[in-house]
């Protein structure tokens, strides 16, 4: 569909009709770039806002950047002809997002983390490393995101809750079917990735290459490199990101709306982006990995989606 035909489809609809039906969602990666931030204007202004926004917490501050993204079809996870395809991504499926939602443009920064454990007296461990400032928040478990997703949404008066895995895929790929959102390949300049294991030097198997970026031993701070379509940072290398989708073996028998699917694991979850320590395979928009719900890393963070 015409993004503007469907501009005025979605103008009719109040909020209480969405999510929209089936037949009015566009496949958002038949779209080329200039198109899918049209989609996200209009999909804002269908709701008397602007693509990017902050709500306000009680102290009057701003709280977390936010960016809207419009329903619609794409094609999740890879097919086997996708170098660092993995069994667990597939097979590669028609996914639905019905409800449009806004995400976090960045990882939850340890600055807005930090916001919270003011407020609340969080217990930090002093053993643990900490970022601060515009870097990543790491090192916390679920329950530690539920209780700040908790604290957020009663500051706001809105719900913030952590993205499902088609949702952390879809806002990742921005209307995308290659590996990455910038294309089939992605260097430690563009993603933040581990430099000695990258992405189209290993799948052209060269016997020797220079690194074109030193390795790091953290992540890095958050959107110094180029966003996607939709404007958002991150989404490919510095740290993984906890979905609240739990952990299965592939997408085999998944639904088409994104929804949780039979036999998955309870204690274990589905974290996508891949990491600074990581190799690019491991950041492509497809990969995934299981964590455990106590789990703590250093290169192991989350991004918030706030309910429109």
């Amino acid at each position: 569909m015409n993004p503007s035909v469907y501009h005025h489809a979605l103008i009719e609809m109040t909020a209480n009709e969405l999510p929209i039906p089936e037949t009015r969602l566009n496949f958002v990666d038949e779209l080329d770039q200039a198109q899918i931030r049209h989609l996200q204007q209009e999909t804002a202004q269908a709701y008397g806002m602007t693509p990017f926004f902050q709500d306000k917490l009680k102290s009057g501050a701003n709280a977390i950047k936010l960016a809207i993204i419009p329903p619609g079809r794409f094609e999740m996870g890879s097919t086997p002809d996708e170098y660092g395809h993995q069994a667990m991504e597939a097979p590669r499926h028609l996914t639905i997002i019905r409800q449009p939602f806004a995400i976090g443009v960045y990882p939850v920064l340890a600055e807005e983390f930090e916001q919270f454990r003011q407020d609340t007296e969080w217990f930090l461990r002093p053993e643990l490393i900490w970022h601060s400032e515009r870097y990543p928040v790491i090192n916390i478990r679920i329950e530690d995101i539920r209780l700040y997703l908790g604290w957020l949404s009663a500051q706001t008066g809105h719900t913030y809750r952590l993205p499902t895995e088609a949702e952390w895929e879809y806002a990742a790929r921005a209307g995308t079917t290659t590996p990455f959102h910038c294309g089939n390949d992605a260097s430690c300049k563009e993603v933040h990735f581990n430099p000695l294991f990258p992405y189209k030097e290993n799948h052209e198997k060269r016997r020797w290459y220079l690194p074109r970026c030193l390795p790091s031993v953290k992540a890095s701070e958050a959107g110094i490199r180029a966003a996607n379509a939709w404007g958002l940072h991150d989404m490919h290398g510095n740290v993984w990101e906890f979905t609240s989708s739990h952990w299965s073996r592939s997408h085999f028998g998944a639904n088409r709306d994104g929804s949780p699917s039979r036999g998955d694991d309870p204690y274990w979850y589905v974290t996508k982006g891949g990491s600074w320590f990581d190799p690019a395979t491991l950041a492509r928009s497809a990969a995934r990995k299981k964590r455990y719900l106590d789990e703590m890393d250093t290169n192991l963070g989350f991004r918030v989606v706030r309910e429109l």
